[in-house]
């Protein structure tokens, strides 16, 4: 799950990170008592007014906006409430501002990139920083590598201060600069752990010209798996920056994500559908979504699945890949014909089932009268596929 930059940095500041801070609005009404605020809370005339979206790039995308006064503040905070944010991560249709945070602004020295994840070669989490700050971090890597620094840290063992040391003196960081960017980065390292987040990122942590160290951006993504363990940050989550379909599917329990293919999978199985996947790019084609119905799938789970798969106008075709272990196939067999009936789909549908009750299925599918597309084995299933949504 991700979340907003102004709520990660609430999360980095009770954890004792010193972040720049703001007040959020979502309507028109409360920007000038927003801007205000700031103003007269953290003394100052000039304030930076920052779309809320989950993706990087919003700078470049005139999402984010130093505002020297009042006015351009307010006028500022109009442009980017309810404008269409296109960055390098949202991809050319972008994501509507619906949220709009003003902060305080900084003089700024130095701009540093600092973030953890999971190394999963390595087993251990890795800690970066570059002094490349306020830069895309892929184009840093493949770049200039040698600027960004790097420590492995053993979960177990958490991080400890010889590793924060490195970290800082990477960034050429001298006096009190060095101690403030080193108990920062223990304290993100507390946070990423304590939170079980999948990644923590600041881009870009500041030096300010009185010698601060600041965190000026915040970027956290966090381990669904986990979420039952921290109800307040669960709270935090915003279906409206999430694919629909993603949301939807969510409620029936099922596991879909979209892609940008014209073959939707129906298979229960992650690593069946990951097999699906692969096999229906080396038929010629591209797969329009992952989505697995479970070892458990009912004719409803199946209906579900089919309407959430053809509610992406892309799909030209559905194959539908199932593996009787746990579930029967005859049962998947009439839910595929329910959902064929009742939704009156208009795209071919190739159909191939394994497993228990396996026979039992293909009888019923052959004597249903609906319009379905048998296969055979997965290359066979994989290649009418990917036939029918070309309309071969």
């Amino acid at each position: 799950m991700k979340i907003h930059e102004y709520q990660g940095k609430k999360l980095f500041a009770d954890f004792g990170m010193p972040v720049q801070d703001g007040y959020v609005f979502e309507n028109m009404e409360d920007a000038e008592s927003t801007i205000k605020k700031v103003q007269e809370d953290f003394n100052t005339e000039d304030v930076v007014v920052k779309a809320q979206i989950h993706a990087g790039g919003r700078g470049k995308g005139g999402g984010v906006k130093y505002s020297p006064n009042f006015d351009k503040a307010l006028e500022n905070a109009k442009n980017i409430l309810g404008m269409n944010l296109i960055t390098h991560q949202t991809g050319e249709s972008g994501q509507v501002v619906r949220k709009v945070y003003v902060t305080e602004a900084f003089d700024i020295a130095e701009e540093y990139y600092a973030a953890i994840t999971l190394d999963r070669g390595k087993g251990m989490d890795v800690f970066m920083v570059s002094s490349e700050g306020g830069v895309e971090i892929e184009k840093v890597a493949a770049e200039t590598p040698e600027k960004i620094a790097k420590v492995w840290i053993d979960p177990l063992l958490g991080m400890k201060s010889f590793q924060a040391r490195k970290l800082a003196y990477a960034l050429g960081l001298t006096g009190d600069a060095f101690k403030a960017a080193m108990k920062i980065f223990v304290q993100m390292y507390h946070a990423y752990q304590s939170i079980d987040a999948t990644i923590v990122e600041v881009n870009p942590l500041i030096l300010t010209t009185d010698g601060r160290v600041v965190v000026l951006d915040a970027k956290v993504n966090l381990d669904d798996n986990a979420l039952f363990r921290h109800k307040d940050i669960a709270a935090m989550r915003d279906l409206d920056e999430e694919d629909p379909n993603e949301v939807e599917a969510g409620k029936f329990n099922l596991n879909y994500i979209k892609l940008d293919g014209n073959v939707g999978c129906m298979v229960n199985g992650a690593g069946l559908a990951m097999a699906t996947m692969d096999i229906i790019k080396l038929a010629g084609g591209e797969p329009a979504n992952f989505l697995d119905v479970g070892g458990t799938a009912s004719a409803e789970t199946v209906k579900n699945g089919f309407r959430i798969i053809l509610s992406d106008e892309n799909v030209k075709a559905v194959l539908i890949n199932i593996f009787g272990g746990i579930v029967r196939c005859d049962r998947v067999a009439n839910g595929v014909i329910q959902a064929v009936k009742e939704l009156g789909l208009k795209v071919p549908v190739v159909v191939r089932l394994e497993g228990t009750n396996a026979k039992e299925a293909q009888k019923i599918l052959s004597e249903s009268g609906v319009d379905i597309i048998p296969a055979v084995g997965m290359k066979d299933a994989a290649q009418k596929a990917v036939n029918a949504a070309k309309g071969n």
